[in-house]
Order: structure tokens, then C-alpha cells, then sequence
């Protein structure tokens, strides 16, 4: 084992000192003259979140089995060693060497959250690497960024030295295969930059400059030279069923946030909720065949020792051999002493089936997200959820056993009026009123129902993107009237009803539909102490108004501003395969309150066909689609079918897929444009 970075005297007098130390099980220790690249992996939060997150143990390992390639850990420290590293003046370090950060040739973070920017900003500080990429030397390591907030990187464009847009599994060995060329020509950080650019789905800030407008939105966003591209294009899995994944995750001391072996059954979603931006981001789904799912579990519960094992997707439900990989696992799991755990199900009568199997409905609560109160906003965010299938399946549930059900929401959704957001508590109510319509022998005990909201944010590459956020005083004035809504009139005993921060997240909107200008009062923030804003305990807001008024950036220009669809905005120059076309089309049905079918109902043509794998071609591959008939009153309207029409007359370049689109309209739309 190294020698500790920290004495024993330091370790004894912080919280958590394992969260420091490495050499957990299946950790990679290597020798560092043996290999000609050294990478510090970044998770900017504290060790228990970090270790939680599925990408990094995937790259990982797969950086690791390149015997040329030496990649380490590294978390935000804490707030209490984050004191004593000041004090002392002492690096920080990556956990496998214990040797600091500065030494390594990539400091690669992973961009999960935007509350997590001030922390990157301590990461680089701590570790003494000058936090803008214009002051940092030869010396230095690349600083690199990835991840979903990586698809606006341009609040933080001035921090890192380039980014990876897309999935960390395709580009990676070309970029380190580069970086050995170039060290080994004695390149400069300038040529490997200017050399790297030209690798898909890179992007160098440093090699773009953006022009703004009188009134504050950009007029051009353009490479400084010909031979940069104009568009960074998302690099995607498209073999996901032999992509790269741990057999031998590491496994954390102290305990993680999820601490379990995790199974990623499928990447991307069929649904096509508008406020989402995972599921536009990872389009097409791909999933992974059940054989492969049962030999992964094998290895990763015996390489671990976990008691639990979960299945991750944006939607378990839609795994095509759910039932064959559950009942697999229900098989070898109770022997080995293993629960198995189901995230991400829908409210249906298929995925109460499939929990009934797997959980002690005596203990466990069920989790459903409406996300809105009323029919009208589900439809208008395209939750693909009536009041009907909420009730249907609560009323499942409670014949089978459980009386605690978690229902979340969002405030603020657009166009939401009043009668919306009281609707949180009137079905909340309905919810309540369905348990005591079982017989009372057949109940187990009082109905416990939680609701909880969160404050919607409108993100990049979504239809609304362009949406206006509520203020502070909106979001709070609506909480308010739902809370009193739940109190005055419905049954106090059943239901509970919280909320989360409002300012964090009128925060959290202006970092993620930020432009480079933001970075200077992200820094401003970090230097007056903001660290761990993810954290309601060291958040503090005072800070960040501080620093806009200090360095003249209006949060209200980035949140409640209306966008028009013909505004250059920060994050245009990246392809998500998705068309600006498709989000437009979107952006317009919710306006209309329509609801577009999923993807196993009907192409939309959203553009994700042109990758040439996935969910777009699954009726080729025999996928059973039984369970995503389109209901033809509720789903395809002739406005619906006149929208797929539109898509056809713009041609190739808004949609990929909409010629097949539209050559389903005359068997699916009674009525609809041939």
C-alpha cells in the first residue's frame, strides 16, 4: 500500500477518514513507470456520491485494462479537510498512489450536476492547477470534462481544457493513443490541443469564439480555424451488448449512497417526457440481452460480496426480458442472501407484477412520479400517464399489500395554470380515497401517502429549452398554495406533502442554460466560499447574488427570459442526433397540450434514427412490442398525424426517421395525411 497522503494525527480529526485512504477491494494498483499515461477521475462531490456513480466505475476499468494507461480516483474533500488542506498547505491526491494530482497527465471530471461547478473549481484549486486553461503550462494535466452537463459546457468552458460530449466507452483510446504520439514527439499543450480537436465528439473552447448581440444573446459561435469543426457530434455505444463494463467494481469503505452491485440492463428511453433531458440525450435506447445480464450479475456479486443488486435504466419497465432476467435473479438471489432492487418502474399493472416479486411489500413504500397534478400538464409535458392508469395502479398496489406510496411532482412546469398545481393534492386525495375502498380486512393498517415537488428546471436539448423558469417567489407561492390545498381540505392523516429549495434551483436553471459569461460569477461564488451548493447545509445564496451583481450577470436573462426558437443558443454547435427541428415540433405539441407517442408506438422522427441502431430498428430484431400498442383515441389525433406529415415535407435535415414515419401514418391514423 502507498504511504498515506495524510498523517494519522490529520485522519484522526476528520469525519470519515476512510474516505481518503484507497486500496479498497479491486481497486487497480500499478506501477507508475510502467505505464505512459496517468489519469485522475474526478467525481466533484464527496467520496459516498462518487463512488455511487456507475460511469466512472465503467471507465475505470476500462481505462485500466490498457496496461499503458494508469487511472486513479479522486473526490471533493469534505469541509473539514478541506480547512486543513488550506492550513497545511498539502496537494491533494488521487487515492490509488496517493501521489497529487498535479503530477498526472489528465484530470478527467464528471459534469453530473450543475450544483457540483464550485467544487471542480476547489478540485483544481486544492490540487494547485491554475483553474483557467489560458494560465495553465506545460506542467499542468489536461483538464477534460464529460457527462450530461458536458452538453452545455460553456458556464464552465473557461475551467477545462477540452470535453468529451457523449459516451466515454468510443473515444477514449483514440484520444490517449494521440496523447502518446504527441508526448512522444515532444508536442505542446497547444499542437495536442489543436491535434485532439479533430477527434469526434471533442471539444476545445479555447479554439472558438462567440459574438454576442446588443441585447446580451450570441450572434455567431465559430472555430477559430478551418480545420476545427463547426459541429462536435455526440459519440454513442451502438454495440451495447459488448460495450465495456466492470466485472469487478470497486468496492467502497465507507458506504456508498448506493451500495450495491448495479446491472445496467439498457441506456436511453422510449418515452419522451419533455422536461427530460437523459432521455434525449441517450436516444436511441439500447439494451443489453438477458444472457449477457445473467453472466455480469454472476461475476459482479461474487468480485463484491454485496447483499443487494439493482437493475439501472431510465425505465426498468421497458427492458424488453424483464421477466426473464427477474425471475433469473429470483432464482439465485435468495440463496446467495441478495435483495434485488427494481428503480425506475412505471404505474402499471406489468410493473406491480414484477415488484410484487422482489419486494416485502410490508416494508417497502412504492414510488410512482406523476410529475404533474392535472391531465392537462401530464399530457402537455408528455408524461404518457392519464388519472386512470394512476388510480388503476394504486388501487393494484393496495390489493397486494403496500399502504405507502411516494408520488413526486414538479412546480412550475410551462404554462402551468392554478387549478394544475392544486391538482398535486386533490389526486393525492384520489389516491388516499382508492386505499379505503378495499375491503377493510383486506388493508394493512392506515394508507400512508408522500408527496413530494420538486421546482422544475428547463435544460438544454429538450423541447424546453426554450420555456421561461418560474422566479424564486412563483415557485414558493405555488408550494405554499399545494401545502394549504393539502391541509384545509384533504385528510391530514394520509398525505404529506414537501418541497424542495427554490432559490437552488432558480440557481441550478441559470448554470444550465448559462453561456461563457457565467463563469466569471461561478468563480466569483467559489472565491467567497461557495462550495458543496448541492448541500443544503453549506449552501448559501447570499454568495451567489454577491457574485452576479459583483460581475454583472443577470440571472433573470438566462431563466425567466422568453426564448425565441431562432436564438443562437450556448449549446447549438453540439449534435445530439435528435434535430433542433424535432424539439421545435415538441416544443409547439406541448403548447397544444398533445401527446406524442413513445418510441415503440411510432417514429417521430426525432433523428436519433440516423446512428443506425437501437430501438429504431427493433421490429427488424424481433422485439416483442405487444406490451406499446397505440391506442388510437388517445395517442394518434389527426393533429398528430399531420405533425408527423411536417416533418416529412421538411425532409432529411429535421428528421432521419421520417420517411418510415411516414409511411406508418396510413395503418396507424384513421384519417391521417398519406
Amino acid at each position: 500500500m502507498a504511504k498515506l497522503a495524510l498523517t494519522n494525527e490529520i485522519l484522526m480529526q476528520i469525519e470519515k477518514p476512510e474516505r481518503y485512504i484507497g486500496n479498497e477491494v479491486n481497486s487497480v494498483v500499478k506501477n507508475k513507470e510502467d505505464v505512459d499515461i496517468r489519469f485522475a477521475f474526478c467525481f466533484p462531490d464527496v467520496y459516498e456520491i462518487g463512488m455511487s456513480h456507475l460511469g466512472i466505475q465503467i471507465l475505470y476499468d476500462m481505462f485500466n485494462k490498457r496496461e499503458d494507461v494508469w487511472c486513479e480516483r479522486v473526490y471533493s474533500p469534505w469541509l473539514d479537510l478541506d480547512k486543513v488542506l488550506r492550513e497545511k498547505n498539502i496537494p491533494l491526491w488521487c487515492l490509488e498512489s496517493q501521489d497529487p494530482v498535479r503530477e498526472f497527465d489528465f484530470l478527467g471530471f464528471t459534469l453530473q450536476y450543475e450544483m457540483a461547478y464550485t467544487n471542480i473549481l476547489q478540485v483544481l484549486d486544492l490540487a494547485g492547477v491554475p483553474l483557467h486553461a489560458q494560465d495553465r503550462t506545460e506542467e499542468d494535466p489536461l483538464v477534460v470534462g464529460g457527462g450530461p452537463c458536458a452538453y452545455n459546457p460553456e458556464p464552465i468552458a473557461e475551467f477545462f481544457d477540452f470535453f468529451y460530449i457523449g459516451e466515454g466507452e468510443v473515444v477514449y483510446d483514440q484520444v490517449f493513443d494521440l496523447y502518446k504520439e504527441h508526448k512522444k514527439a515532444g508536442g505542446t499543450r497547444a499542437e495536442f490541443l489543436r491535434q485532439v480537436s479533430h477527434v469526434p465528439g471533442i471539444y476545445v473552447p479555447s479554439l472558438y469564439e462567440v459574438t454576442y448581440n446588443e441585447d446580451g444573446t450570441i450572434a455567431s459561435f465559430l472555430p477559430k480555424y478551418e480545420d476545427v469543426p463547426a459541429v462536435v457530434e455526440k459519440q454513442l455505444v451502438l454495440d451495447f451488448e459488448n460495450a465495456p463494463y466492470p466485472d469487478k467494481p470497486v468496492v467502497p469503505y465507507a458506504k456508498a449512497t448506493q451500495d450495491r452491485v448495479v446491472l445496467e440492463i439498457q441506456r436511453g428511453c422510449i418515452r419522451g417526457c419533455r422536461f427530460c433531458q437523459a432521455g434525449m440525450l441517450y436516444r436511441p435506447l439500447r439494451e443489453k440481452g438477458v444472457e449477457k445480464m445473467k453472466q455480469q450479475a454472476q461475476k459482479m456479486l461474487k468480485a463484491t460480496g454485496y447483499e443487494e443488486i439493482s437493475l439501472s435504466s431510465l425505465s426498468s419497465s421497458d427492458y424488453n426480458q424483464l421477466p426473464e432476467l427477474l425471475n433469473y435473479l429470483m432464482d439465485i438471489c435468495p440463496q446467495k442472501g441478495v435483495n434485488v432492487s427494481l428503480p425506475s418502474l412505471r404505474i402499471d399493472k406489468f410493473s406491480l407484477d414484477v415488484m410484487s416479486k422482489v419486494q416485502d411489500v410490508k416494508k417497502s413504500s412504492l414510488t410512482f412520479a406523476p410529475e404533474a397534478g392535472s391531465q392537462r400538464m401530464r399530457n402537455v409535458i408528455n408524461k404518457g400517464l392519464t388519472e386512470e392508469d394512476i388510480l388503476t395502479g394504486a388501487g393494484t398496489a393496495f390489493e397486494g399489500g403496500w399502504n405507502k406510496v411516494k408520488l413526486y411532482f414538479m412546480l412550475g412546469l410551462p404554462g402551468e395554470m392554478e387549478e394544475d398545481y392544486k391538482g398535486i393534492a386533490w389526486l393525492c386525495e384520489k389516491v388516499a380515497k382508492r386505499y379505503y375502498e378495499i375491503p377493510k380486512d383486506q388493508r394493512n393498517g392506515k394508507v400512508s401517502i408522500t408527496a413530494s415537488a420538486s421546482f422544475f428546471v428547463p435544460k438544454p436539448f429538450t423541447p424546453f429549452q426554450w420555456a421561461p423558469q418560474n422566479t424564486v417567489e412563483q415557485f414558493i407561492d405555488k408550494a405554499i398554495t399545494v401545502k394549504r390545498e393539502v391541509r384545509d381540505q384533504l385528510n391530514q392523516k394520509s398525505i404529506r406533502f414537501t418541497y424542495h429549495e427554490a432559490d437552488v434551483s432558480v440557481l441550478e436553471g441559470v448554470l444550465a442554460r448559462g453561456d461563457r459569461r457565467v463563469a466569471a460569477a461561478i468563480e466569483a461564488a467559489y472565491k467567497k466560499g461557495a462550495i458543496f451548493d448541492a448541500w443544503s447545509e453549506s449552501f448559501k445564496n447570499e454568495n451567489w447574488q454577491e457574485a452576479f451583481a459583483e460581475t454583472g450577470v443577470d440571472p433573470s436573462f438566462y431563466t425567466s427570459r422568453v426564448r425565441s426558437t431562432e436564438e443562437i443558443l450556448p449549446w447549438d454547435f453540439i449534435s445530439i442526433g435528435v434535430t433542433k427541428e424535432f424539439l421545435k415540433r415538441e416544443w409547439e405539441t406541448a403548447q397544444k397540450g398533445m401527446v406524442t407517442p413513445n418510441c415503440r408506438q411510432r417514429c417521430s422522427g426525432c433523428g436519433a434514427k440516423k446512428y443506425g441502431g437501437g430501438v429504431c430498428f427493433e421490429e427488424k430484431t424481433g422485439v416483442d412490442l405487444s406490451r406499446y400498442q397505440v391506442d388510437q383515441k388517445d395517442s394518434l389525433t389527426e393533429e398528430s398525424c399531420a405533425d408527423v406529415a411536417d416533418a416529412c415535407a421538411a425532409g432529411k435535415s429535421s428528421c432521419a426517421g421520417a420517411a418510415d414515419a411516414c409511411g406508418a401514418e396510413k395503418s396507424n391514423c384513421e384519417g391521417g395525411n398519406q
